[in-house]
């Protein structure tokens, strides 16, 4: 670990926030794009009673990502970048990518399920990496396992209640 890794210049931090950001920006879009398409899909599926209101996806997700950014963008103020505990933060953010085309895009529902459960555990290994370098970074994702948690027992049961036979 170099020392410009664990004090960076003032502008090159903010260089470096705003790549977090715009990392993070590209796991939105991608997941917005692959929603926006499948609204009508969604919203026929028959949904648990304690399913949020589709609104509430936006707002929920649009603090997390700020709160994914500023976490990874915490540790590696203090890390690096090329710490294990970014490559598994990394992964996260791919999984993240690719669980809302599984289930809105392909209507894959048991293979999303699945994904999920991947990126539940990889949020978990994240949280605990970060911990070591950055408690307040780790305490910043929080709230994302928790949304992860209750996505996957939403993803769990829309896929039982809209199987066939």
């Amino acid at each position: 670990m170099t020392n410009s890794a664990r004090h960076p210049a003032a502008p090159t931090a903010v260089l470096a926030l705003l790549g977090f950001g715009l990392a993070v920006a590209v796991v939105a879009v991608v997941g917005g794009l692959a929603a926006a398409t499948s609204a009508q899909q969604y919203a026929g599926l028959v949904q648990p009673a304690w399913a949020p209101p589709p609104w509430l996806f936006g707002p929920v997700w649009t603090v997390l990502y700020v709160l994914i950014a500023v976490s990874g963008w915490l540790v590696w103020r203090r890390a690096g970048l090329a710490s294990p505990a970014h490559v598994v933060y990394g992964i996260q953010l791919l999984l993240n990518m690719a669980w809302t085309p599984l289930f809105f895009g392909a209507g894959l529902r048991g293979l999303a399920f699945v994904e999920i459960v991947l990126l539940w555990i990889t949020v978990g290994t994240t949280i605990a990496l970060f911990a070591r370098i950055d408690r307040q970074a780790a305490w910043l994702l929080v709230p994302y396992a928790a949304w992860v948690t209750f996505a996957g027992a939403l993803n769990l049961a829309i896929w039982v209640l809209n199987r066939p036979g």
